[in-house]
This record gives C-alpha cells, sequence and structure tokens, in this order.
C-alpha cells in the first residue's frame, strides 16, 4: 500500500485514481478547480471529466497543493505536457525528496526538446534524485480505463527499482503493467504516436482509405524508430506497448483526441475552431512542432511529422501534403 497524490483531475487522472484505488493504495487529488474538489468530495464524481464513472469514497480531492503532499510516498502528475515544468515547479518546494515521481503526460518540451521526464530532473535538481523518477506510458485511453476494461501499460524508470515499484502499485487484474529499462525509447515511441494520430485522423476525415491508413501506421513507426535511435533508444522499444501498442490504439480509437483533431481538419475545419470546441488537450499539436523543430536541427529525415507540421501550422491543404509524400524519391523499404 503507498500513500499516493494524483496532480491533475482530467479525465486520465481521475481514471487512475480508481486504479490505485483497487490496486489498495491511499489515493488523494489535487485539483486546481475548486468546482471539480466539490463533486469528487461531494458527489463521488468528476463532472468535467468521465463525469459517469463513481469515484471511489476513500478519495479524496484538495485545492490545496501543500496539504496534499504531505507523507507521500508517490506523486503521479497527470497534466498537460505544456504544463509540466510549471507544475512541478510549485510543487517542489512541498517535497522532502523521498518521493517517487511518475508522469504520464506524453510530449516533448518545444525548444527545450526534452522528455517528460528530463523535464522533471531539471526542475527537481538538488530535492529529487533521478532514480526517482519514471513514466507510465503505454495504450491506455482513460474511458476504457475507468471502466475497467483490459489495459496494459508500461513502467519506465532510470533505476529499475524505481520501475518495479510503480509496477506493483498500480497493478490490478484489468491493469498490467510491464517494465521497460529504456526510459527514452518509451517517452519517444509515447510522444511520437500522437503526431501520427493526427495524421491519421486526417486520413480518415479526407476519407483517403484503409491503405492509406496502415502505410501510415507503418511508415509512422519507422519514423518514431528512426528518432529515437538517435536519441540513444534500443529498438525493440518500438516494437512493444508504447510503440506498435500505443500507435495502434491513438491511430484507430474513437477515444483518441489526436485523431479526432486530424479528423476535424481532414473534414475542413481549421485548427484554431477545433482547439476552441475541445474540453481536453490535445498533445500531439504542441509535440509536433517540437519534434518537427527538432528534426530540422538534427537534419533527421521525419516526413510524415514534416507534412503534419505543414497542414497544422502552415495551412497546407491535407491532400497537398498527402501528395508530396507520395511522390518522393523512390526509396528501400530498409529498418534504421
Amino acid at each position: 500500500m503507498k500513500n499516493v497524490t494524483i496532480i491533475g483531475a482530467g479525465s486520465f487522472g481521475t481514471a487512475l485514481a480508481t486504479v490505485l484505488d483497487t490496486a489498495g493504495n491511499n489515493v488523494q487529488i489535487w485539483a486546481r478547480e475548486p468546482e471539480i474538489v466539490d463533486s469528487i468530495n461531494n458527489d463521488h464524481r468528476n463532472t468535467s471529466y468521465l463525469s459517469d464513472l463513481i469515484i471511489p469514497e476513500k478519495i479524496t480531492a484538495y485545492n490545496d497543493i501543500q496539504h496534499c503532499l504531505k507523507g507521500q510516498d508517490i506523486v503521479l502528475f497527470a497534466t498537460p505536457s505544456h504544463t509540466l515544468r510549471d507544475v512541478a515547479a510549485k510543487i517542489k518546494p512541498c517535497l522532502d525528496g523521498n518521493e517517487i515521481l511518475v508522469t504520464v503526460s506524453k510530449g516533448i518540451e518545444i525548444n527545450t526538446f526534452k522528455t517528460m521526464s528530463q523535464v522533471l530532473i531539471e526542475v527537481m535538481d538538488g530535492v529529487v534524485s533521478e532514480d526517482n523518477i519514471g513514466v507510465l506510458y503505454g495504450p491506455s485511453h482513460a474511458e476504457e480505463v475507468a471502466t475497467l476494461k483490459p489495459t496494459t501499460v508500461v513502467s519506465a524508470s532510470y533505476s529499475r527499482r524505481t520501475a518495479r515499484i510503480i509496477q506493483e502499485t498500480f497493478m490490478t487484474p484489468m491493469f498490467r503493467v510491464y517494465v521497460n529499462n529504456d526510459i527514452m525509447g518509451v517517452e519517444i515511441g509515447g510522444s511520437v504516436k500522437n503526431i501520427m494520430a493526427i495524421a491519421a485522423g486526417v486520413i480518415d476525415g479526407a476519407e483517403l482509405g484503409d491503405n492509406a491508413k496502415a502505410a501510415l501506421i507503418t511508415r509512422g513507426l519507422h519514423e518514431m524508430r528512426r528518432m529515437g535511435l538517435m536519441l540513444g533508444a534500443h529498438p525493440d522499444t518500438f516494437s512493444g506497448l508504447t510503440g506498435m501498442g500505443d500507435l495502434i490504439v491513438t491511430c484507430t480509437s474513437q477515444h483518441s483526441r489526436n485523431r479526432y483533431v486530424g479528423h476535424q481538419i481532414g473534414v475542413g475545419k481549421k485548427l484554431d475552431d477545433i482547439i476552441k470546441s475541445m474540453n481536453m488537450v490535445a498533445e500531439g499539436i504542441k509535440t509536433t512542432k517540437a519534434v518537427h523543430d527538432w528534426a530540422v536541427k538534427n537534419r533527421v529525415d521525419m516526413p510524415i511529422t514534416s507534412a503534419a507540421y505543414r497542414v497544422l501550422f502552415e495551412d497546407v491543404d491535407p491532400i497537398d501534403a498527402l501528395n508530396t509524400l507520395m511522390t518522393r524519391d523512390a526509396k528501400d523499404e530498409i529498418l534504421i
């Protein structure tokens, strides 16, 4: 049994609260919004996210971040990736340094090109050791996690001991956790797949067919693997849950926010209008910019990412972007 505080009461944070409770832990949630705190504590529901889910009565929500961090074994960050740095800096003074920090945020930070665990290491320098920092990634849409549908994910850390503790803390009969010691590969796969999901949604919205989507998923895997190898990841990681597994579910699921964004673009809507209409964050939008800029800076060929970037940020017509991909110079199909 662990004392766990979840930072962020979005859909995935809420779903993981029920997982952690099922696994026998003491669970607290910190939420910025007072109305969400009141809803969880009084009605045992999160009326803003996963409103149909009944939250166990033992789970308590707080608006006071300092109060809910006292005596905690694990702090779980379930915030959008672009807010992680600021949120981590805010809670740093409240930590005693013995906590294990886990993030489920998926993304690459714009400008620094750091993964989420690297952001935590930098922010927590002098307080929390990098050996106490890990991630929990994998094909795990909150809507299915919350309803106890079978889900498998990966725990990765800079310390195998920490990865094992995360595994043991989250494991339930319907939420199976594997350990992977390649944290870089896990984070690259779990982040870049969101770019591919946007592209897959464009294919669906523009009715370009299943052949195109199959090609997108296959070549998208090749692209994320290329980036990962450049950063020292193990190639086998991209055949696993945070590579192919996460790529499949995010590119095909009705629950995927990133696929939804792409679908709306494919039917002719503008990105600004799509974002305004959404209650939740599609991580792939900012990740597309970060990975595109990283690829340009490091002269790494990532054609699908480049096409997605031009559609999202340069207002290029999706059909024109597809034509550019289809008319590239002929190549061999190679693995590296």
